[in-house]
């Protein structure tokens, strides 16, 4: 009996990543306000009805979407910004790792720079939501540094999103260049050092 209660908790879990799977193809080209749900099912193969057995809605769905995207990052974003290095070498490390994830996941990352201000409130309160855990994680990293002392709690939370914002920025720019010959993606990596030195220069003297 528990062999075959894991042969279909697996085909289950197989089904639902394929609507994933389906889903972010689909919205390659479309943001999810306007995904319809036959779209995914047919895309999937299965009858619309099979949807329900997995998600409640369209929203459901894009949410489970944002923990795919987002969940699996919260190691990546904490290395962004560890204290190991120097500046210089933390901008470089910061920078590699994001363009990195941008090559191996565009569709992740073009999903959330679209939805983050989509028109489906549940994903966008999601995304907010892993952002904030980004921040919160980041500010536990800044606390290591030395350059942290005399920095209140409200300060350096403030501090975490900023980073947090700056990385979904060359994110998005990387995203941009994409296919674009490499000397575009050579003048993406040096405006993403430039506007990280510029946030390290005002931390630096934030408590001048």
């Amino acid at each position: 009996m528990s062999h075959t209660l894991g042969i279909r908790q697996a085909q289950k879990q197989k089904t639902r990543q394929a609507f994933l799977d389906a889903a972010l193809a689909l919205l390659e080209e479309q943001s999810l306000s306007s995904l319809g749900l036959r779209e995914v099912t047919r895309a999937v193969g299965v009858a619309p009805t099979a949807f329900y057995r997995h998600f409640r809605s369209t929203a459901d769905l894009g949410i489970a979407l944002v923990d795919e995207a987002l969940g699996s990052l919260h190691p990546m974003v904490r290395t962004t910004v560890s204290t190991t290095g120097d500046s210089e070498e933390r901008i470089t490390r910061a920078i590699e790792l994001i363009a990195h994830h941008v090559d191996a996941y565009p569709a992740h990352v073009r999903f959330i720079a679209r939805e983050r201000h989509g028109g489906v409130q549940p994903v966008r309160e999601a995304i907010r939501d892993q952002l904030a855990r980004f921040a919160e994680e980041v500010k536990a990293e800044l606390v290591k540094d030395a350059e942290a002392a005399g920095w209140n709690d409200d300060d350096l939370l403030m501090l975490a999103h900023l980073y947090v914002d700056q990385m979904l920025i060359t994110a998005s720019l990387f995203l941009e260049a994409l296919e674009a010959p490499e000397a575009e993606r050579e003048r993406v990596t040096q405006l993403a050092t430039r506007q990280l030195r510029l946030i390290s220069i005002g931390r630096s003297h934030w408590l001048d």
